[in-house]
């Protein structure tokens, strides 16, 4: 008899969490077109190669800080089914990460193929050595199997992609 009286309850409870929950995500969806994404690898600036930051008046100078962040890969649906893919830097703040560049990858949109998925060279969590490397699984065929073609940046900042051997 106890559980019965609980019943309405636990119902009202339930039905609110799911309507809480269901607000948020809308909060931080992302667009529908995005298919497949990966933030990987890191980059950092050098400290003494910034220009000095003019201080305002009446403050010290500020010790120059190092920018740093990291890279984010990803892959926008188009309306005949193929792909542009992006590549992000991502630059941490006090405030959070803001995108500090955003390049299209013309070497794979250029090949209108279907994205089918995009996974980072190392899944743990720790990159030893600054720059990325991922790999874009694409169909330029919809019947044939994926093909992986990999994306590279360098502590220097050059991109290369190239099929995956």
């Amino acid at each position: 008899m106890r559980n019965a009286l609980h019943a309405p309850l636990l119902a009202a409870l339930l039905t609110t969490a799911v309507a809480i929950t269901e607000s948020r995500a809308e909060d931080i969806a992302l667009p529908a077109g995005i298919i497949a994404s990966t933030s990987t690898g890191y980059w950092q600036d050098d400290a003494a190669a910034m220009p000095a930051a003019e201080p305002a008046p009446g403050e010290a100078t500020a010790a120059k800080q190092a920018r740093h962040g990291y890279y984010k890969l990803y892959a926008v649906r188009q309306a005949d089914r193929t792909s542009r893919v992006y590549l992000q830097q991502i630059v941490a703040t006090e405030d959070g990460p803001k995108v500090l560049s955003t390049t299209e990858l013309t070497d794979i949109t250029a090949l209108r193929a279907i994205v089918t998925d995009i996974r980072p060279e190392n899944s743990g969590g720790i990159i030893r050595e600054p720059g990325l490397f991922a790999t874009v699984f694409l169909k330029t065929d919809a019947d044939a199997d994926a093909e992986a073609w990999n994306v590279m940046r360098d502590e220097l900042g050059e991109i290369t992609v190239e099929k995956a051997p």
